[in-house]
């Protein structure tokens, strides 16, 4: 087995890598390190499930705390303090920790209808944001937002964190280098079959109008009486959430974009159903998603094809692949796995056909059947993984005024197919998109 650095260059690298027919497995790791010398001090604006995993991730770099926490529900509040100490500061109003001069940036991790919302008064108030995906709750949104991100000379990042991934990494430079030839179609797919990956998430016995705040939660939103699925199981409610497509597909379009350096699809239509979780969501269980990216002077055109699906008996299943002229790529956050034609045999029935008449008529048989060429790119056990990386690019950008992988302007790219994805699937019909001034056609 050969060990091949990420930054190796990338001139040798199909002589080397595809020299012979055997599998071969190639490690990829991370040689950076950042300068911890300024401490940056924490807030946490939503500390559900994912702000709980983003705050102990982010927590494991050096010289970083955390000092505040806003969340709606007491449980969560009371959880905080547990988890993260006595003395910080907690509150249902994130105004109320926007304040605070111990408070240097936020992680935002509330439902998607709070995203641009509290990302702006972030900034406003002088505060560095991380805001998980997607980075709005509609393309109406998204403007707003990086805008205010323009005006207020923060570092905002958003959180699809597989943008700091070994996998994508080594893809976006393979597909540079020519490896698989020029990109002419992409697909998608993130499978899943259980109650919490379904977003079925567990609702507090004590969830009442007495620990949650459900005034100020619906505030931005249609006024409704209190439910505490509405509230706890959010992601199935369009006022609230933005469906497989905002929570799942988003995360592939960020990962293509970055491979490809796209800024979008020009084309956007979706179908799909409730065929399992019929527990009052409002979402789709079962979600397909059609993409047409023009040709752009950062690559030919070529289509894109996601799947979403809840029901899957297999379940476990995600992956992007990119397809192109001479092989194609399996990228995933830690794994890329190349494989590059050559002349295999196709189970097509008419060649198969059009073979049996090229030997009855005395011309020259075809050649063996041969496998695909097949490399597969790996993370070290040694890396600490893309969701560290991605706050680590976050907090040296903050320390040095650098840029990170995902600002605003490309956040909002990732979006907003996603978000359109949503709106071909409710109002049944394809949706244009100008993805370089980020507007609907």
């Amino acid at each position: 087995m050969k060990k091949l650095g990420l930054t190796a260059g990338t001139a040798a690298i199909a002589p080397a890598v595809f020299a012979n027919d055997q599998p071969d497995i190639q490690f990829l790791n991370r040689n950076t390190t950042w300068d911890a010398a300024q401490p940056i001090r924490l807030g946490l604006i939503g500390a559900g499930i994912m702000g709980t995993e983003d705050m102990n991730t982010a927590l494991r770099h050096a010289n970083v705390q955390m000092t505040a926490v806003c969340d709606l529900y007491d449980g969560r509040l009371e959880s905080a303090k547990q988890k993260w100490g006595s003395n910080i500061f907690t509150t249902k109003d994130h105004k109320e920790l926007l304040k605070r001069s111990d408070v240097d940036a936020v992680i935002i991790a509330t439902p998607d209808h709070w995203h641009k919302q509290i990302s702006i008064d972030a900034m406003n108030a002088g505060k560095h944001v991380y805001c998980e995906k997607p980075m709005v709750h509609s393309v109406a949104q998204g403007m707003d937002v990086i805008n205010a991100w323009k005006k207020s000379g923060k570092v905002m990042v958003v959180g699809s964190q597989g943008l700091s991934s070994l996998g994508n990494e080594k893809a976006k430079e393979l597909l540079a280098a020519g490896v698989i030839g020029d990109i002419v179609y992409a697909e998608g797919f993130w499978a899943r079959m259980s109650p919490e990956g379904a977003w079925q998430y567990n609702v507090p016995a004590d969830g009442s109008p007495k620990t949650v705040d459900w005034k100020r939660y619906i505030s931005n939103t249609t006024d409704r009486e209190w439910d505490p699925l509405r509230f706890f199981r959010w992601r199935n409610y369009l006022d609230y959430g933005t469906g497989m497509s905002g929570d799942l597909f988003v995360h592939l379009f960020s990962s293509l974009h970055f491979i490809t350096n796209s800024k979008g699809p020009s084309k956007v239509s979706s179908m799909g159903g409730l065929r399992y979780w019929k527990d009052g969501r409002e979402v789709p269980d079962v979600l397909l998603g059609s993409f047409d990216y023009p040709e752009t002077p950062e690559h030919p055109g070529f289509n894109l094809s996601l799947r979403c699906n809840f029901v899957d008996g297999t379940s476990g299943t995600t992956y992007l692949r990119i397809v192109g002229t001479k092989g194609s790529m399996d990228v995933k956050w830690e794994e890329v796995v190349v494989k590059l034609n050559q002349n295999a045999e196709s189970d097509d029935p008419f060649m198969k056909e059009q073979a049996k008449l090229r030997a009855a008529s005395g011309q020259e048989e075809r050649a063996k059947i041969l496998p695909p060429r097949e490399t597969s790119y790996t993370a070290e056990r040694s890396w600490k993984g893309a969701h560290y990386d991605h706050f680590g690019n976050w907090f040296n950008a903050i320390r040095t005024g650098g840029t990170v992988v995902e600002d605003p302007v490309f956040g909002f790219r990732a979006a907003a197919p996603a978000l359109l994805c949503n709106d071909s699937y409710f109002q049944d019909k394809f949706i244009k998109w100008d993805p370089v001034n980020m507007k609907l056609v």
